[in-house]
Formats: structure tokens, C-alpha cells, sequence
């Protein structure tokens, strides 16, 4: 495992299975049913978040697990790169910069690994998603994968 401290917050890559990482995997999932009436149908195997292929992260707060973020290698409707997945702060955690930690955290290491591009999926129903991403360089592109044909979902990509 590794570790990094950014201000105030630990981040360690764990393993998808690690209890920290399953809880705010659920987390996730329920927040999904809340805004989307379901839980994500991406299905993901713990596989895919393993170096060098990817990697799971949680970020950590006093000891409290306060954050999670994913990347894993993507070859989907002709793009390659590094995919974001599993990007989540806890309610009472948020407004505080974790998300944007995670996020150049996790585009660090994807760049680390070799790749040149960062894409993602998100939804019509998570503005503060959208923001994030928008307001760190991602732009949009054209539809792929699981989500491709859902109207709800938006794509972006960055350049590392």
C-alpha cells in the first residue's frame, strides 16, 4: 500500500475488496438509487483497479474514511486511456476540497502509469459532479460504454 498526505487528508490505494473502500462503494450506490432510482449498472471487478491497470483509493481524515476514487485502463468505442469510476465524499464530509484532492490524486497517478487521457461518466442528476470536472479542464466527448446510449449520462475527457 501507499500513502500520501495532502493537506490534512492521507490518501491510500487499497485494495476494491478493503472495508473502507466497500463502504463507500455502498455509500455510493444508495446515493445513486436516491437521484437515479437505481444503483449504477457499471458492474466493475476488483480486478480492474489493481496496478498496473488501475488503482482504488481512499481518502482519509483523522483517521475516518472521508473519500474514494477509482481509475482503471479503458479501451471503450475507440478511446484509451485512464477511467475514472467510484468518485464519492460522504454528505457530511463534502465541501471541503476532498473531491478535488481525489481528482488530481487519481489523474497523478493514471499519468504515473503511463497514460496521456482521463475519461469519465457521470449523470445529469450529480450537478456538483459536473462542476468539479468542468472546472478542472474536462471537456465533453461523444458517448461510450455501459452508459452510451443513456440520454441522462454525460461524458468528459482531459488530457494528463
Amino acid at each position: 500500500m501507499t500513502a500520501r498526505k495532502l493537506v490534512g487528508v492521507r490518501i491510500e490505494e487499497v485494495g476494491y475488496g478493503h472495508p473502507d473502500a466497500q463502504r463507500l462503494v455502498a455509500e455510493l450506490q444508495q446515493e445513486y438509487v436516491v437521484r437515479y432510482g437505481g444503483p449504477d449498472g457499471d458492474l466493475v471487478e476488483a480486478a480492474q483497479f489493481q496496478a498496473p491497470n488501475g488503482a482504488f483509493l481512499v481518502g482519509y481524515r483523522e483517521g475516518r474514511a472521508v473519500a474514494s476514487g477509482a481509475w482503471r485502463t479503458v479501451d471503450a468505442d475507440g478511446l484509451r486511456g485512464a477511467e475514472l469510476k467510484r468518485m464519492y465524499v460522504p454528505p457530511d464530509a463534502r465541501g471541503h476540497g476532498l473531491s478535488r484532492l481525489m481528482l488530481a490524486e487519481l489523474e497523478k497517478r493514471a499519468a504515473a502509469a503511463g497514460h496521456v487521457r482521463i475519461l469519465l461518466e457521470t449523470g445529469v442528476h450529480q450537478p456538483e459532479a459536473i462542476a468539479l470536472y468542468r472546472s478542472a479542464g474536462y471537456v465533453p466527448i461523444p458517448p461510450y460504454g455501459h452508459y452510451g446510449d443513456d440520454p441522462s449520462a454525460l461524458f468528459f475527457t482531459k488530457t494528463l
